[in-house]
């Protein structure tokens, strides 16, 4: 087992001592960097580029090239597990994702299989196994899923949408089968997962990308509920490693409290609730991961330092349970100038939070 030559990361989401802020970017492999591009357009496409190990390792790798990150996130996609259920996952230019087969009736959830993340994925668990040779243990590799509510809106929906009418058409006409859906989708998460765990991922990562459009209530029945049992399936102990545990639910900022009661090490932050408020609201429960608003990136670097300044400001001295993050995903058109100049202001600025500096 390689030795973590960096493990300021996990440590951080464990909230055991570090001397700074680690930093990684949601989407920090992506169309922002002109080498990724050019992978992109060797492979043809984007589903190519995430069934190709080889070319999978190539773009996680690429942004360590370029910037001082403390950890590699697997490159893919959320909707791998929805495809390897059969529906037919495809790439409209300027559409996004959506499914040829998108489920339509109580049969189309009875007949989902659980896939096994082995033979239906396995260019997934192929790809986390060569990164992490690859990485030789420079730093550490996050796995990722998306969370069941998120993965059953495009799955009903057929694709993105900005209205989620059919999804939460059949939540409120049938919630039966709404559940059985997600009863399904969490089976398969846990297993795609572990299999990633026993893979080599170090730490693994759910997003719930569209657990804010919904109610309080509906979000504790529909998706909070089924990220903590996702929680309570995976193997978080491998090779006698812990292997930390984040939740990201976006826009999901005023239900902090019930998301730290599910066991997961650390949540994700969108930039619309202030880091230093959520500190206080979570205590020493969880590990806090954000939250500079995207957008910065498109400002000048002097106002990029201000801003991540003012983020660590906001989260106040500590002696670890911060991991510096945008609230989103990096956008496409950011020069990566700019993302450098967050990167190294956060580690210009970070030491002198943290106890002992």
């Amino acid at each position: 087992m390689t030795t973590l030559q960096n493990d300021c990361f996990i440590r951080a989401l464990l909230r055991q001592p570090v001397d700074r802020a680690p930093v990684w970017m949601m989407r920090q492999a992506g169309r922002y960097l002109p080498e990724y591009r050019k992978v992109r357009g060797q492979a043809g496409n984007f589903l190519n580029l995430c069934m190709n190990p080889e070319l999978a390792c190539e773009v996680t790798m690429q942004p360590l090239e370029r910037f001082r990150l403390d950890a590699a996130i697997l490159f893919s996609d959320i909707l791998t597990i929805p495809d390897a259920m059969g529906l037919g996952l495809y790439f409209s230019e300027g559409e996004g994702p959506k499914f040829e087969r998108p489920i339509r009736s109580p049969k189309d959830i009875a007949n989902l299989p659980v896939p096994d993340p082995e033979l239906s994925l396995s260019y997934v668990t192929d790809a986390v196994r060569l990164i992490r040779k690859t990485l030789d243990g420079r730093v550490p590799l996050i796995g990722f899923s998306g969370s069941p509510w998120t993965l059953a809106t495009y799955m009903v929906e057929g694709g993105s949408s900005k209205t989620f009418g059919k999804v939460k058409g059949l939540m409120y006409n049938d919630p039966e089968q709404m559940h059985l859906l997600l009863e399904k989708i969490a089976d398969s998460v846990i297993l795609y997962l572990n299999a990633q765990i026993a893979a080599g991922a170090q730490a693994v990562m759910l997003f719930d990308t569209w657990g804010g459009v919904l109610t309080p209530e509906d979000y504790q029945t529909f998706s909070l509920r089924y990220a903590q049992r996702i929680r309570e399936g995976l193997n978080l102990n491998h090779e006698g490693q812990k292997i930390p545990a984040v939740l990201f639910t976006k826009g999901g900022g005023q239900w902090l409290e019930a998301m730290a009661e599910t066991g997961y090490d650390a949540l994700g932050l969108d930039w619309t609730t202030n880091i230093g408020s959520a500190r206080q609201r979570v205590g020493d429960r969880v590990a806090l991961q954000g939250n500079l608003d995207p957008a910065t990136l498109y400002a000048k670097p002097e106002i990029i330092q201000r801003q991540v300044k003012y983020t660590l400001e906001q989260y106040g001295s500590a002696s670890s349970g911060h991991v510096f993050n945008l609230g989103h995903g990096i956008t496409p058109d950011v020069p990566p100038e700019h993302a450098e100049a967050m990167i190294e202001a956060v580690h210009k600025y970070s030491p002198a939070y943290y106890s002992g500096s």
